[in-house]
């Protein structure tokens, strides 16, 4: 975890820890997502994902209802509509943080969902700016597969959970669904990775989690583990 920054910039209503900083976007979908013509097309998108899977919309276990007062992480939180869900549910005496690279997407969270308990910050997911045992819950929605070297994400977010605290994580790029299909028939990864349950599970356990759940449901895969 890097140092807190000493001239923090919120200019734009949200703490950007970035700057100009930030590495290249690993392929033609993050690259979309991270420009304003994507956040644009974002809303679009998501409705279409979510008539063709409804099972997306329920976050399991305590990601759907955290308890009251807890504080909580939204990796690669997008324009923080699962974001603000989870502030209200903590209620006012909790807190909810969305993360994210792109500037448009956190530009649009802000206008739209922040709140006294919910802020938004621009940060690399592989070096979560946050101390050991800071969050309570954990989610990251459709967003692991954008970012490189998933496997530091994994490690980077077990280490930020509190103990007892839980991870629910959703990808649609499991390996050897539709998307993996689809990337090989067109000769292109468009800088996605692929998750194999079993991996994943080894991965979550080798940092520390002692009780991980993969599960596929349609073309998805959904991860959730609790820290002992």
């Amino acid at each position: 975890m890097s140092e807190p920054p000493t001239d923090p910039q919120v200019g734009d209503g949200y703490l950007d820890l970035l700057g100009g900083a930030g590495d290249e976007p690993a392929g033609p979908v993050q690259s979309l997502w991270e420009s304003g013509r994507g956040s644009a097309a974002y809303d679009h998108a998501q409705a279409l994902v979510r008539r063709l899977l409804p099972a997306v919309q329920q976050l399991p276990g305590p990601a759907r209802r955290p308890p009251s007062g807890a504080t909580v992480l939204d990796v690669g939180c997008g324009p923080g509509n699962v974001t603000a869900g989870l502030g209200r549910a903590v209620g006012a005496a909790g807190l909810a943080v969305g993360l994210d690279v792109s500037r448009p997407m956190l530009a649009r969270a802000v206008r739209a969902e922040a709140a006294d308990n919910v802020a938004f910050v621009r940060a690399d997911a592989r070096e979560l700016p946050f101390r050991d045992g800071t969050f309570d819950v954990i989610t990251s929605i459709a967003a692991l597969q954008l970012i490189p070297d998933p496997t530091a994400v994994l490690g980077a977010l077990v280490r930020a959970l509190a103990p007892g605290g839980f991870l629910a994580a959703m990808v649609p790029t499991p390996r050897g669904g539709l998307m993996e299909h689809a990337t090989k028939l067109l000769g292109v990864r468009g800088g996605l990775s692929f998750f194999d349950p079993d991996e994943t599970a080894e991965i979550l356990h080798s940092h520390g989690m002692n009780t991980v759940h993969t599960r596929r449901s349609g073309t998805v895969l959904w991860i959730t583990g609790r820290r002992p």
